[in-house]
């Protein structure tokens, strides 16, 4: 498991707004954009993202000081 790739995805999610928007409406496209990337992603890793619960991604950044967010 790639957990430093896993972290740094979490932290742009619930910092980028714009890549926020860009995975809630698409998690599997979004990962797999990345994969080719070359993001280190495992299957399990994606379908873990993928099927968390989406009150994170879309509360998550409330409690993330805004000087710390984008977009």
């Amino acid at each position: 498991m790639a957990q430093k790739t896993v972290q740094l995805i979490i932290g742009r999610i619930l910092t980028d707004e714009p890549f926020r928007d860009r995975f809630v409406a698409d998690p599997g496209g979004t990962l797999s954009s990345l994969r080719e990337m070359g993001y280190d992603l495992t299957r399990l890793e994606l379908d873990a993202l993928s099927n968390t619960n989406r009150e994170l991604w879309e509360h998550g950044p409330d409690w993330i000081d805004a000087r710390l967010r984008c977009g």
